[in-house]
């Protein structure tokens, strides 16, 4: 912790206070996303079919719309568009306190979903952009508090769930109120490069799309990378499945033990995974080695157990989660930092929030058609006796995307030259 202070410190005031500001995000947000299906299907009592409608509304208004709120950011500056995603989620979430009707729900839900939208891009151009050459540095701090977030947030949310859904709800609208108001009063404003030859209105913004586009090394590695949010993604999919599989009714319980080692992994592990990768391995092959991470953190679930039998196999199949999921996430602390720094290369410093938003966009598609894979591999593997399928592909997946890494690196479209960190306008 003594090392994160000190971290932390070296950076300027604004690159500190997104730091903390992405804690109480993800504090906020986990503190809620993680009760609402059962809220809506037991406390409101929703069919199947709108509980997903409404879950699916919010992450296709998330993911869909990060390249616009990158736009955004690159058009009217970083600070406004952080802003108002705050300001934007605490509304939704003080809706979602008293909707009641399907309409209400799903308006909320797509607020949600855009304010993160709008301010994950701009938070993370803003990072790179003040962070300037130190920006390795400043995302593996970054992700120490993101993580820190989601291992805290669901648990206050099962404190305040105690006493009733819609205090959590408030609660997590206060949170980005106090969010939105600290950062209106201390983040210190930052605009993207200043770019003479750029065009305003909507025939700019189409000239920036049609800029990230072309360039051909983003386009490749974003290809190459979206395969490793889909199995970040198995935390929440694959393995509460195989959860529910080994432990029935008591696969929640489980399922809080495998969450909290994810998350603590990450904390405790980021900064020593990224120093010793900043001394032994340039970025690609940092990223390859995260990658081959998360595709072996399936194999050990491959030998079963792939049912309950009793007792022994259950508390096996649970260690075999726990393993799965401190691989991912190490993995995926590994290559985090760098990857994100590979962005800001690949954009050479201009667009970084077009960039970002882009590159989550691809990811979250990638998410969303994957899970459709996923979820069928599982039926799949029932109805032909073959439980080691969904194992195997997704281990397959890391595997061929730590691959297509190398490719992209030994053909040159990964060798970049050290950028100096630009004035902003």
């Amino acid at each position: 912790m003594r090392r994160l202070r000190a971290q932390v410190r070296s950076f300027e005031p604004g690159v500190q206070l997104l730091m903390v500001n992405q804690f109480g995000i993800n504090l906020g947000f986990y503190m809620l996303m993680p009760y609402l299906a059962d809220h809506l299907a037991h406390g409101l009592g929703l069919a199947a079919w709108a509980v997903g409608l409404v879950l699916g509304v919010r992450n296709l208004s998330q993911q869909g719309m990060f390249w616009l709120g990158g736009t955004l950011a690159d058009r009217i500056g970083y600070k406004p568009v952080i802003l108002a995603g705050c300001a934007l989620r605490t509304g939704a979430f003080a809706l979602l306190a008293f909707a009641d009707t399907l309409p209400a729900l799903i308006a909320a839900s797509a607020a949600t979903g855009f304010a993160g939208a709008l301010f994950n891009p701009a938070v993370r151009a803003y990072l790179a952009q003040g962070a300037g050459e130190r920006r390795v540095e400043a995302f593996a701090a970054f992700n120490v508090f993101y993580q820190a977030g989601i291992l805290l947030g669901p648990l206050a949310g099962l404190a305040l769930l105690t006493l009733d859904f819609p205090v959590v709800c408030g609660a997590s609208a206060a949170v980005f109120g106090v969010l939105a108001v600290v950062q209106a009063r201390t983040l210190p404003a930052r605009r993207p490069t200043a770019d003479p030859e750029r065009t305003s209105g909507w025939r700019g913004i189409a000239t920036d799309w049609r800029t990230i586009l072309r360039n051909r090394p983003f386009v490749l590695f974003s290809a190459a990378m979206a395969g490793s949010y889909l199995l970040a993604f198995q935390t929440y999919l694959a393995l509460p499945l195989q959860a529910r599989t080994l432990l029935g009714d008591g696969n929640g319980t489980a399922m809080g033990v495998v969450f909290a080692v994810s998350a603590l992994v990450a904390v405790a592990g980021q900064l020593r995974l990224t120093d010793w990768a900043r001394k032994r391995l340039d970025p690609p092959k940092a990223i390859t080695l995260g990658l081959a991470m998360m595709g072996a953190a399936f194999l050990p679930l491959l030998p079963g157990p792939h049912h309950r039998v009793h007792e022994l196999t259950a508390v096996l199949g649970l260690g075999g989660l726990v393993v799965c999921a401190a691989l991912l996430a190490a993995g995926s602390a590994l290559l985090y930092p760098f990857e994100m720094d590979t962005l800001v290369r690949l954009s050479e410093q201009r667009l970084m929030a077009t960039y970002y938003g882009a590159y989550s966009t691809v990811a979250g598609l990638a998410v969303a058609v994957g899970n459709l894979a996923v979820g069928g591999l599982f039926d799949l593997a029932a109805r032909a006796g073959v439980p080691w399928l969904p194992w195997t592909a997704l281990a397959v997946l890391g595997l061929a995307c730590a691959a297509a890494l190398t490719g992209l690196r030994r053909t040159g479209h990964l060798r970049l030259a050290p950028t100096t960190a630009p004035a902003t306008a």
